[in-house]
């Protein structure tokens, strides 16, 4: 199965994606990454508010097969989670660019500039196919 990999969103090496929408951006986890998490069965999602730095642990998804922490791509407050994910967390293998989606953030000035293209993570994953 191919992975999708969207021309539109920045990628963090760790497998999140953003979406910068007039600095307030859509965060989430890769099509990669959902790959090889497996089924997701649970998602804890950070709490409105909490300042986060780039690289901070923010989440946790559990799969059928591990518990994994969701790092974030960039600096700045989470400003809004995804109510869908604690009823159904497998939107995120459904539809990982879209009604998977975790959280929103208001970013940080500069806070997206260390981020990957679409070339890039899907060359960091060794991947040649995009979206």
């Amino acid at each position: 199965m191919s992975t999708q990999i969207p021309a539109e969103l920045l990628y963090a090496p760790t497998h999140e994606w953003l979406r910068n929408a007039a600095g307030v951006a859509t965060v989430g986890i890769t099509d990669h990454a959902q790959h090889e998490l497996t089924d997701i069965v649970f998602v804890e999602l950070p709490k409105v508010g909490r300042v986060l730095a780039a690289g901070e642990s923010c989440a946790v998804v559990e799969s059928v097969k591990s518990a994994s922490d969701i790092y974030c791509p960039a600096a700045g407050e989470v400003v809004e989670v995804n109510p869908s994910l604690a009823e159904n967390p497998a939107l995120v293998n459904n539809d990982p660019y879209g009604a998977g989606w975790f959280f929103k953030m208001r970013l940080a000035a500069g806070a997206a500039s260390s981020l990957l293209d679409a070339a890039g993570y899907s060359k960091a994953i060794g991947s040649g196919s995009k979206a």
